[in-house]
């Protein structure tokens, strides 16, 4: 019960960040080298909670702060 929750909360903060990310038009690439990755595949997969991948802490406050965006649009609809 409580594991589901968690990957639903995990699979809509990916599903916030993908949609703040197109809504400020930045590339995945763009945000990822912002933040410290070489590769869009830590965005991506976070995006979608891909093998059970997602955003961190410090991830989520990097990513707000690159796209200037408040940390709480990351929690919407949880």
């Amino acid at each position: 019960m409580l594991k589901d929750f968690i990957q639903i909360i995990y699979k809509t903060i990916g599903q916030n960040v993908k949609k703040i990310i197109e809504a400020k038009g930045i590339s995945q690439l763009n945000l990822a080298m912002s933040i410290g990755h070489k590769s869009v595949g830590v965005i991506s997969d976070c995006e979608i909670y891909l093998q059970n991948k997602h955003f961190n802490i410090e991830q989520l406050i990097k990513i707000t702060d690159v796209l200037d965006a408040n940390i709480k649009d990351l929690f919407e609809n949880i």
